[in-house]
This record gives structure tokens, sequence and C-alpha cells, in this order.
């Protein structure tokens, strides 16, 4: 990323702040953090397809001389315009409900509510019967425009939400105007705002651009397209986009167990470019409801909730867990996770996965899983450490594993880059330099003292395949020796120096008890 490309997106992402934070003013008087940014991350969805249909419209009159208005109130032109718009996007809207529409409607003193309402009713209603059905129904779930939390009448529903639309209005949200992810950075700047009320859960669905940065370079290194990737626990869709930022992707694939986050990832993708028809998005418990059951992905990313509980009862019938003989404990299924990804991953995919460090030294079944993996199958690749405290809701350091099937080598590559991160208030963060330095280790898969080790599989066996890194990777740094001749020279210095301060504090004391007698 060049310089330039640096400085546009943190100017976007400045202005898009401080538009957020007017915004947040006029609603987080009324409802908690959790509860506003679904009508902020809603009403800045249904701002961005409004100006899609609008830019697609112009497209399709392009040389016919009429604005869509104009063209919409034209019956000949009303049927072809929403069957080319629904073609091309999947959805539609009608004049009379875009976002800019609507505005207008606010500058006159002639908005409602219930002209928003039946916007974003609309919208859903233009894809029923259509094959785009299913990737736009429910996105508007979270966004109760009804609620007495925004107000107790219609009035001052309408004056509030008017309020929102005005402000939104002030951003820019053209594709090809957009460097950053609108709707990821909005949401972190959101939970960094309120951290005690929203930011314990923040990890459930946001994956830190610095962390996503490095799954993607892992997953796309020597590819410059991947036909299909698959996020079990794809939360925003975050780490997806990123991938898609590196590579050219045929289709993505993702579920999603919460409702809200399923919306906001498909909102994501959709603000993306990415069409309708390259996506595959599901709700659901990822282990308990495998809603791709038979697919297979070229590459499998994720970042799933930590140590999570689980049902581990009779998963050994199931094909994602049968081979290991064991399941991952009740009360920890990153294993769980990590071997029904593995299930996933094609024979000459690769597979990048963050967790915390308990999965690299846990024994009992967690123990008799990872030894399978490394002895039986031969699929980790790597595993490389990170700094603690880069994401919201934990502290704790974390870990990349690198997964690959039908691999030439049995060694693994250790790579400790917990001790390289920039430290800030609330958490620390990792700067492309160090986002580099991991990649460029990576690709390399060489030793360098202190920081990369590539441990053989005897190494790993006398370990008795436990992978905490500092067993291959030592950042011991040693303390100077010590001179005990000059440090006995240094306490005589001061020593002599404070009986010169005693002397000379004891005349001035002397002095002073002279002056009195002579008063």
């Amino acid at each position: 990323m060049t310089e330039e490309h640096q400085n546009v997106q943190s100017q976007q992402q400045a202005e898009l702040q401080k538009h957020l934070w007017a915004i947040a003013n006029d609603l987080r008087g009324n409802m908690d953090a959790s509860e506003f940014r679904n009508y902020i991350l809603g009403l800045i969805f249904y701002r961005f397809l409004s100006d899609r249909v609008e830019e697609e419209a112009v497209m399709l009159l392009d040389g016919e001389g009429i604005d869509y208005q104009t063209a919409y109130d034209n019956p000949e032109y009303e049927k072809l315009l929403a069957e080319n718009i629904i073609e091309g996007l999947g959805f539609t809207i009608k004049p009379r409900y875009l976002f800019s529409a609507l505005v207008k409607d606010c500058q006159a003193g002639e908005f409602d509510i219930e002209k928003l309402q039946n916007a974003i009713n609309s919208i859903q209603s233009s894809t029923i019967g259509e094959e785009s059905q299913e990737d736009f129904q429910g996105l508007f779930d979270d966004m109760d425009l009804q609620s007495s939390r925004i107000g107790n009448s219609v009035a001052e529903r309408t004056e509030l939400m008017r309020k929102v639309l005005l402000n939104l209005n002030n951003i820019s949200f053209r594709s090809s105007e957009i460097e950053i992810d609108v709707l990821g950075d909005a949401y972190e700047y959101l939970i960094g705002q309120f951290a005690a009320s929203a930011g314990k859960k923040a990890g459930e669905f946001y994956t830190p651009q610095q962390v996503s940065k490095i799954i993607s370079g892992v997953v796309t290194a020597g590819k410059d397209e991947i036909k299909s990737i698959y996020d079990p626990t794809m939360g925003s869709g975050s780490l997806l986009l990123t991938v898609g930022d590196k590579a050219r992707i045929g289709h993505y694939y993702g579920q999603e167990w919460n409702s809200t986050t399923y919306n906001l990832a498909r909102m994501n993708l959709l603000m993306h470019g990415i069409n309708y028809s390259n996506f595959s998005v599901r709700q659901g418990d990822t282990l308990e409801n495998d809603r791709f059951p038979d697919e297979k992905f070229d590459a499998v990313v994720a970042n799933p909730p930590y140590s999570a509980n689980w049902d581990n009862a009779d998963k050994l019938t199931d094909e994602r867990f049968r081979k290991y003989g064991k399941v991952a404990p009740k009360s920890k299924a990153d294993l769980a996770f990590v071997t029904h990804m593995l299930y996933h991953l094609n024979d000459n995919g690769t597979m990048a996965v963050v967790l915390p460090h308990g999965v690299l030294f846990r024994g009992a079944a967690e123990g008799v899983i990872r030894k399978y993996m490394i002895e039986q199958d031969n699929v980790l690749d790597a595993v490389i450490g990170l700094p603690a405290n880069l994401f919201f809701g934990t502290s704790i350091p974390t870990t990349i594993l690198v997964f690959k099937k039908n691999r030439p080598q049995t060694d693994i590559f250790f790579i400790d880059a917990s001790k390289e991160f920039e430290k800030g208030k609330n958490q620390n963060s990792l700067t492309q330099a160090h986002i580099d330095k991991i990649l460029q280790t990576y690709e390399a898969r060489e030793d360098v003292d202190k920081y990369a080790h590539v441990a053989s599989l005897d190494e790993i066996k006398e370990n008795d395949f436990n992978l905490n890194i500092p067993r291959y990777v030592d950042t011991f740094e040693p303390e100077p020796e010590i001179d005990i001749n000059q440090v006995k020279a240094d306490i005589e210095e001061v020593n002599q120096q404070i009986a010169k301060i005693e002397a000379e504090l004891a005349e001035m004391e002397a002095q002073l008890v002279e002056t009195d007698v002579d008063e």
C-alpha cells in the first residue's frame, strides 16, 4: 500500500468518524451503543443501496436524455427499468424511495418516518421471487422504526430519523471513491467509543484489519486468484473481504450464527461490490448445523469465538470429527472449529485460523487431536504468535495456525511476532511494517534469530507435540553483564557526594546559629 493510499484511507476514516459521532450524539441519549449501532449501520446500508440504484439508472438511461424519475413516470420505461436494475443489482428502489428523495423531503419539511419504512420495505419486496431473495430478506430486521427507544410518538421518531438522514447525507458512499471498509470501520469506531457497553462482544463480529491482512497474505501467497473462499464464523465479513483485496475471488461462502451479524455480513459484501450471485451466506450454528455439508473450498479462514462452549455429545459419528478419535472438550470448541475447517479444505487449498494459545499445548482430547493432525495427516504448516491485546474484548495473545493438505515437507514453521507491536492506550496494534515482516518471513520459511524457526517433526515429537512457541523460538535476551568494580566505584562516588553535601549543610546551619546569637 502506497503512502498516498494510506493518506486517503486516513482522511476517509476521519470524515466517517466525525459524521458517525454526530449521528451517535443524536441517538445515544435514547439507547445503548449496541442498539443505535443497528440504526446507524442500517441507514448507511440503505444510503449505499440507493446510490447503487441511481448509478445503475444513469447507466441504463445513458443517451435517452431523461432522468430516473422522468423515465419511471413513463409506463413504457417503468417495468423495463425495474427489470434491468434487478437483473444487475438483485433489487431496485423506486425514485420516490431513494435516499436522495427522502433527504429532499427532510430539507423541505415533508419527511415522515413512514416514508423511510416504506423505502426499506420496498427494497426487500423487490427481490421476492428473484434469485437474490434469500440474500436480501431480513437485512433491516434489526432497525425497528416503530420502537419507543427512538421516540414515544411518530413525530419524535420522525424528527430523530430526519436528523440522522441529514447527517448521513454528508458522507460519500460512491463505490469509486471508497478506500475503506465503511461498515467494518463504522462498527470498529463505535465499539471503540463505547467499549464499556459493547466492546466486550466486539470480537464476535469484527476481526481487526491488521490481523485480517496477515491471514489474507498467508492464504493468497503465490496466488492472484482463488476460486472459492469460506469463513465458517464470518462475523461482519471483513476477513473475507480483506482476502478479496489480495486476490480475485470466484465465490464467497460464509456462515454466521448471530442474526444481527449475519445481516451485517450480507450488507458488507454488497457494499463492497460483491454481486449477490457471487456469494452464499447462511445463518446458523456452524458446529451444530453445517450449511455447506458437501462443499470443499480453496481457501478457508476464520476468527472463531475463543474457547466457546459447544455440545460435543455424539460428535464422533460426524465426518468432520470422527477420524481424530476424540472431540474437543465441551468448554473449549477451538479445535472443533479447526477440524470442521479442515474437512472443508480442498486438497490444494490453504487455511488460516486465529485461536488462543491454549490450542498449542493443552492436553487430553486436544492433545490427541493435535498429534493426529501433525503426525497422521501432516496438515499443520505454520504457527504465528501475535501480540497480546490486539482484539476487542480480550487482552490475551493469539496465534494464527496455517494448514495445508498434501504438504511436501513434514516440518512446521514457527514465527514469534508477539514482541513487535505499537502500544496503544486501550489496544495494541500492528503497523504495516510489522505485517510485512510477518508475511515476508512466512514466505521465506527460514530461521530468523529470536523471531522464526523451522522445526523438524523430530523436534515436535521430542516436545510431545506441544507447540508452545517459546519451545521453538528462543526470544530470551540476556541481561547485560554487571561490572562489580564499577558498581563499587559508583557507590563510593555517591557516598562522597553525600558527605560533601552534608558538610555544606552543616556549615550553613552553623552560620545561621552565629547570626541568631549576634542579633
